[in-house]
């Protein structure tokens, strides 16, 4: 089958010596795998490394076979064009572990419309502002939505966040968040990325991602903890 559609790279790896896995988000077919031959290669070609970075957002046509081998892209160009997500060291920082996150997280070769959006619009709006010290937590949590377990906000006014039910609650049970946690996590779910960006401090940010990382391991099989965790919370320290 012949496919005309947008993708987001979520991850790529080297294979051989001049050519390239990667796995996209597609806006048509959800998750698919592509071999890209000659990405390394020193002769000009339509499908450059530069073109697989964390979270970069391709237009392409592919051959898709759908018998859950890799596919093959025809044409490549970029979809939208960056102007600081891969030169800011920051902001390059959040989308190498939002990409983890997702790699982690969708599995499933099936069609997520809304959520493709949604991540199309939040990298778009990541790339033109400067004041961004909260999205990563935001997106965490918006991206819940989409995947089916964004917690229940009917009683917020309750004290404590049960994580394994994703309720508020009256009791302090084993996988639920201390009164403190769950004043915070509060305070998150009332957030957009437009908001004060300062209203958390440092030690707060680091436990809500936290938080955040738990809550998607009590609800996705085979999630994993990202390993640029540890630089993504150097870079807010």
């Amino acid at each position: 089958m012949q496919v005309k559609t947008k993708v987001i790279v979520i991850s790529a790896i080297k294979f051989q010596e001049k050519s390239l896995i990667a796995k996209c988000f597609t806006l048509s077919h959800g998750l698919k795998t592509y071999f890209v031959r000659d990405a390394f290669s020193t002769r000009k070609s339509s499908q450059k490394i530069a073109y697989f970075q964390p979270l970069t957002i391709l237009e392409i046509e592919a051959v898709h076979k759908n018998k859950g081998t890799l596919e093959n892209f025809k044409e490549i160009k970029i979809g939208t064009p960056f102007q600081t997500i891969h030169t800011d060291i920051v902001k390059s920082t959040i989308v190498m572990f939002l990409s983890e996150i997702l790699h982690y997280s969708i599995q499933e070769e099936e069609k997520n419309e809304s959520l493709f959006i949604f991540l199309e619009t939040a990298l778009f709006w990541l790339d033109q502002h400067d004041e961004i010290t909260n999205f990563h937590l935001i997106l965490m949590l918006e991206i819940t939505k989409y995947l089916g377990f964004y917690p229940d906000v009917s009683d917020t006014d309750l004290p404590f966040f049960e994580m394994n039910e994703g309720v508020f609650t009256l009791f302090h049970g084993l996988s639920a968040l201390t009164e403190h946690e769950t004043n915070l996590f509060k305070k998150l779910i009332d957030l957009k990325f437009d908001n004060d960006q300062k209203v958390f401090h440092v030690i707060e940010r680091q436990l809500l991602l936290k938080i955040l990382i738990d809550y998607y391991s009590f609800h996705l099989d085979g999630f994993k903890r990202p390993k640029s965790l540890e630089v993504l919370k150097e870079i807010f320290s």
